[in-house]
């Protein structure tokens, strides 16, 4: 598979970006809307280095060829609560399964837990989606962008609550996120 797609797709996503999202909280039955700007820019070739040194990992891909960045953003929520935050990540892409390109998606910072974390991501090249899995200590995020056009992106966020077993199937949503991204430079 070629990762032409792969690429454009964060190519696209490098920018400054105004997004309105609608969360809705299942457990305690409320719905919440919030105002995200964020700006993503790419990494140095050291940068992706200290990232997965962080996530304990090595690699043999060129890491100039790999698709990294820093993603920072500020969140004010409808209730007027603001959170921001800036954290480095980095996409491994390891195999191809069924026409999506599979791998890791590392992060020096997780959203939901301050550490570093290893997830699973897969990206389709036909339906430009990214999905992006993350298995947290209580959660397990399951993340969709999917890029309409260089400068528009629509997002899905399901969180469930993380299973006994990893055998388990994910069956309980705690949290389900829509959200319309619109490029802004």
């Amino acid at each position: 598979m070629s990762l032409d797609a792969f690429h454009h797709f964060f190519d696209c996503c490098v920018g400054s970006w105004s997004t309105e999202r609608t969360y809705h909280y299942l457990s305690r039955q409320e719905v919440e809307r919030s105002h995200t700007e964020f700006a993503v820019r790419s990494l140095s070739a050291e940068t992706k280095a200290q990232v997965l040194t962080a996530n304990a990992l090595t690699t043999d891909q060129a890491l100039e060829q790999l698709p990294g960045f820093c993603l920072g953003f500020h969140t004010v929520s409808e209730h007027g609560e603001e959170v921001s935050q800036e954290l480095n990540m980095l996409f491994l892409p390891r195999s191809t399964e069924d026409g999506w390109l599979v791998g890791d998606y590392l992060r020096d910072r997780a959203y939901e837990e301050a550490r570093p974390i290893i997830s699973a991501f897969r990206f389709n090249p036909d339906s430009r989606e990214l999905l992006m899995t993350t298995r947290y200590t209580r959660t397990i995020s399951v993340d969709s962008i999917t890029l309409v056009n260089p400068r528009l992106r629509v997002r899905r966020i399901l969180n469930y609550v993380r299973p006994a077993s990893d055998a388990q199937p994910l069956d309980t949503l705690s949290l389900v996120g829509f959200g319309v991204e619109q490029k802004t430079d």
